[in-house]
C-alpha cells in the first residue's frame, strides 16, 4: 500500500461585489472573496493537498486563470480533482481544514460544509474535519479576508 499525506493553503482577501463562498457555502456577509473563479479558499487550500500528496501539481497547473474559469465554482473544480485522483487509483482517506477568519463568525456553517465536501469526497463525514479561528485581531485575517490551511490522507493500492 501507498500512503501519502499533502498540505494545501490559500488565502483570498475580501471586496465589494462579490460573493463570500466558503466549503461551497454563500456567507451572509457584505463582503466577498477576491479571486479568479469564486474564490473558495477552503475547497482551494483542499485541492492543492490533494494535488501535493498525489504529486500532480498544483491548482493553478489544473485551473488556469483563463476564461473557462473564470467565477467557476471551487466545488466544481474540486470534483474535477477528485476524479483525477480516482482515474490514477487514489482513494482520499480523511481531510483535516483549518480556516481563520476574524471578519465573520462561521461555526454555523460548518455541518453544511462538512455535508458538501464528503458529498464530493465520497468519504464519510467524520472523515472531514473543518476549525475555524478568529486570527485574535492579528494581521491579514482579522479584517482583510480569509487563509485556510488543509492537509489530507490518501491511499494507493501498490497493485493497482
Amino acid at each position: 500500500m501507498n500512503l501519502r499525506v499533502g498540505l494545501g493553503t490559500d488565502r483570498h482577501p475580501f471586496k465589494e461585489g462579490r460573493r463570500f463562498i466558503l466549503g461551497g457555502v454563500q456567507i451572509d456577509f457584505p463582503l466577498g472573496l477576491d479571486g479568479h473563479s469564486d474564490a473558495d479558499v477552503l475547497c482551494h487550500a483542499l485541492i492543492d493537498s490533494l494535488l501535493g500528496a498525489s504529486s500532480l501539481q498544483d491548482i493553478g497547473t489544473h485551473f488556469p486563470q483563463t476564461d473557462e474559469w473564470k467565477d467557476a465554482s471551487s466545488l466544481q473544480m474540486l470534483g474535477k480533482i477528485v476524479q483525477l485522483l480516482s482515474d490514477k487509483n487514489w482513494k482520499i482517506i480523511n481531510v483535516d481544514a483549518t480556516v481563520i477568519c476574524g471578519a465573520v463568525k462561521l461555526s454555523d456553517y460548518r455541518d453544511q460544509m462538512i455535508t458538501n465536501l464528503s458529498e464530493i469526497l465520497q468519504i464519510p463525514k467524520d472523515c472531514v474535519s473543518i476549525k475555524f479561528k478568529s486570527s485574535n485581531q492579528l494581521g491579514f485575517e482579522s479584517k482583510e479576508g480569509v487563509s485556510a490551511f488543509v492537509v489530507c490522507l490518501i491511499l494507493r493500492d501498490s497493485a493497482s
